[in-house]
């Protein structure tokens, strides 16, 4: 019979599988190994409480996404930050069940996990770009020009602020992901960074599928076979005999869902070695973005799952790239995302497209998280805010209005399976102080916040 006593001096709540040249396979929480002294029996108590973000670059089409648009008109390109309301039935401030639009369908899967929040608002400083201002400012600290001597409302981000709190007995305080690995950088870090340390100091994104592993793993001295499951599969096959029935389960899952990730960054690195063979200039632009992006995302959930941090951030895009990307499987020929938005009259089958695959990912991820068992009974997604957002409500009118959000799991403090439809000019930084207080966090205040987003709560 299994005794978890037995190996109390030998885990703790982080545990590693050692493999050859240090590199290290973090496991998920197993319940054979919560029941050690009394002094970890006591960290132990409650489940690590995470946040993370899934950011939408460019804004959506409005009638794909939005409950009662579908009969909006299709929007001439409208320049900088307008703002606009749509005058048809939507729902009345409050409470609904969610409706499941054309780009909402890909969460009916996941409806009972997810709140739909429309009617948040942000404001523009004017001085700098739509775009610019849309990612950086997304999840920044302050309202519009209070910073002096800034083009941008810029400082500590949401991601940071809560790190200060939950982060920091994590290997990681903060994980920044982006999904741009292009090398032609037409525009400033304000496109392409949604977290920051403080004013003019960016977070730097992780880019690289391979580089984020060989930083979570420990795997970058190892230069013919750099994959966990190879390196250290024969210590954790002997770990794995001494888990209890149910934690062999939660284990040999856990152990695909990395193998699934390495066969996925071995695909594309064949990819983009066979296009190098073959002189194609700027290979980055034909590699298939919907698999990198779904790898981007696996490897977000498997650094939260393993406790490696507690916060992170993804980008699947920059703003304002107009480099042409291949949406293998999606798009018949490799197209510019930002360009798209301004001529949706002749892209909106397109678009819609792209804005449903982009929701899709992040309901297989909050599908995941959902069956990834944790302490007390919870899973990783109870013990997560998981947040879908986009700074822009739509990426033809550039309008910094009725901003498209989704928020997954939460565990029991936040309304899950509804619509919440917020008054006019709610800003989106009640949002954030929710999160917060929802984390323990005590703040007055956030940003331009004027109160919590009480139809959220429970």
């Amino acid at each position: 019979m299994f005794n978890p006593n037995r190996r109390q001096r030998s885990f703790s709540r982080r545990q590693f599988v050692a493999g050859a040249g240090g590199a290290a396979l973090a496991l998920p929480w197993l319940e054979s190994f919560s029941s050690l002294n009394a002094s970890e029996a006591a960290n132990h108590a409650k489940p690590a409480q995470r946040l993370a973000f899934f950011y939408l670059p460019n804004g959506i089409v409005r009638r794909g996404f939005f409950p009662g648009e579908n009969d909006r008109a299709i929007p001439q390109f409208a320049g900088q930050n307008n703002v606009w309301r749509f005058e048809g039935e939507v729902p009345p401030p409050g409470v609904h069940p969610i409706t499941f639009t054309p780009t909402l369908a890909a969460l009916k899967n996941v409806h009972d996990k997810v709140t739909l929040v429309t009617g948040l608002d942000r404001q523009f400083q004017h001085g700098t770009d739509s775009h610019a201002q849309a990612a950086s400012c997304f999840l920044s600290s302050v309202a519009p020009f209070e910073v002096e001597n800034s083009a941008y409302p810029l400082a500590r981000t949401l991601d940071h602020v809560v790190a200060d709190h939950i982060g920091q007995s994590t290997p990681y305080p903060t994980l920044e992901l982006s999904c741009n690995d292009h090398k032609n950088n037409i525009e400033s870090i304000y496109f392409d960074n949604m977290s920051w340390y403080g004013t003019g100091h960016v977070a730097p994104s992780m880019r690289n599928p391979r580089k984020i592993y060989d930083r979570l793993f420990g795997t970058a001295s190892q230069s013919k076979n750099r994959n966990i499951t190879d390196l250290a599969l024969s210590n954790a096959r002997r770990l794995q005999a001494r888990l209890s029935m149910g934690d062999q389960r939660k284990f040999s899952e856990y152990l695909e869902a990395i193998r699934a990730i390495e066969k996925r960054m071995d695909r594309i690195e064949s990819m983009k070695s066979e296009l190098l063979a073959n002189d194609i200039d700027r290979p980055e632009e034909h590699l298939p973005r919907n698999e990198y992006i779904q790898l981007m995302g696996d490897l977000l959930v498997t650094a939260l799952q393993t406790g490696l941090t507690h916060v992170a951030t993804m980008m699947v895009g920059p703003e304002r790239w107009t480099t042409p990307t291949n949406w293998e499987g999606i798009l018949d020929r490799p197209k510019s995302h930002h360009g798209m938005t301004h001529d949706p009259q002749n892209n909106l089958e397109d678009l819609l497209k792209l804005d449903y695959f982009h929701v899709s990912v992040f309901a297989n991820l909050v599908e995941r998280m959902s069956t990834i068992e944790e302490a007390q009974g919870t899973t990783l997604l109870d013990n997560t805010i998981f947040t879908l957002g986009a700074g822009l409500g739509d990426g033809t009118t550039h309008q910094y209005n009725d901003l498209p959000i989704v928020v997954a799991g939460g565990g029991q403090r936040y309304r899950l399976g509804k619509h919440i439809h917020c008054k006019p000019e709610t800003p989106l930084a009640n949002l954030w102080l929710t999160h917060l207080h929802s984390l323990g966090i005590d703040r007055e205040d956030y940003a331009d916040s004027r109160g919590e987003l009480s139809d959220i709560l429970t």
